[in-house]
């Protein structure tokens, strides 16, 4: 509903703000704009009706026109908005796009829909995921891990082994190794298995024996460790063993007792070598003494003669020779002396 505003003054003396309008001998009045200026006119709002009081004159005051620039007024909303939607693209970016590289393997973490995935292993590329998942990325290269620790032999003596431990997780297993163990496997169940398995077989056997290897003791035993430690979603390709450290006075004890016992096998060595040199001799000896025996039941003095002559032609006829013949009794064969 609309106010009256009363005017007892002459036509003249109205309010710049109103124009009278004559209109079916009424006088009427329309209202342009007015501010309550020093004019004395009074502010009319939209919609409502002036009537002059003395005349009876009424103008009804027209609405204004909306403005055409609504868009404008809320553009700086829109930026301000897309400011904040980029800065939180960019602050989950990467959450959201996950690159796995050469030689990786990824297992999802879902955080609304049953946490890890164990039934599908992520493979090398490009993968986006929802900004509160998470994506657990696996070196399935062979890597190696260097370990020490000391063990008690069955004596008590302690042994310090210092090993290189090369692994691999196994591809397949991935996402399951990440959901029962974790990203830190290598300190979980490999290196602990691996020690475990060391320490129970050593301490069955002497300080002596794991020093030497001997009868592949200390290789049997790493193979256990490998098979053992490769049940865990892990496979061990071998255990390297660096150095095995004994305390100084053992180690120099059992390096003595090597030596000694190098040497000791050695005289045997020679003992037997003169045992058979013996045995070849005493057969050597023997045929000799065979050969005579034979020789001697045949021998006769013409035999011994006919062979001299036949050696005296053969020198005479030696370019080589100079022949001097010497008598040497009727029986005796000649003397035959030569050279140059």
């Amino acid at each position: 509903m609309g106010w009256r505003l009363g005017w007892d003054g002459p036509q003249s003396e109205w309010p710049n703000s109103v124009c009278p309008v004559l209109s079916g001998g009424e006088v009427g009045m329309r209202t342009l704009f007015s501010t309550g200026g020093s004019g004395g006119g009074a502010a009319v709002a939209e919609g409502e009706t002036l009537e002059h009081s003395g005349r009876g004159v009424k103008a009804p005051v027209p609405r204004k026109r909306r403005s055409s620039g609504s868009f404008g007024t809320a553009a700086p909303y829109l930026t301000f908005a897309l400011l904040v939607m980029l800065l939180v693209v960019l602050y989950f970016w990467s959450g959201i796009v996950v690159v796995i590289h050469s030689g990786e393997a990824g297992a999802l973490y879902r955080l609304f829909l049953g946490g890890t995935v164990t039934d599908y292993v992520y493979p090398e590329g490009i993968h986006i995921v929802w900004p509160w998942n998470r994506m657990y990325i696996y070196n399935v290269r062979v890597q190696t891990v260097m370990h020490e620790f000391s063990v008690l032999t069955n004596k008590g003596l302690p042994i310090r082994l210092k090993l290189a431990i090369r692994y691999h997780p196994e591809y397949e297993m991935v996402a399951i190794l990440h959901k029962r163990v974790g990203p830190d496997y290598v300190n979980t169940i490999v290196v602990p298995q691996i020690e475990s398995v060391l320490r129970r077989n050593i301490g069955k056997h002497d300080p002596e024996d794991i020093y030497t290897n001997k009868e592949g003791i200390l290789t049997d035993i790493i193979v256990k460790a490998i098979e053992e430690a490769g049940q865990k979603f892990v496979f061990i390709d071998d255990i390297i063993i660096r150095t095995v450290d004994l305390p100084d006075d053992v180690k120099h004890a059992i390096e003595e007792k090597l030596v000694h016992q190098q040497r000791f096998q050695a005289y045997e060595f020679r003992l037997a070598a003169e045992r058979q040199e013996a045995e070849r001799k005493r057969i050597e000896a023997q045929g000799i003494r065979d050969y005579q025996a034979t020789i001697a039941e045949t021998l006769t003095d013409k035999i011994l003669k006919w062979q001299g002559i036949h050696a005296t032609e053969e020198i005479a006829n030696s370019n080589n020779a100079k022949v001097v013949v010497v008598g040497n009794g009727d029986k005796g064969l000649p003397i035959i002396l030569g050279g140059q």
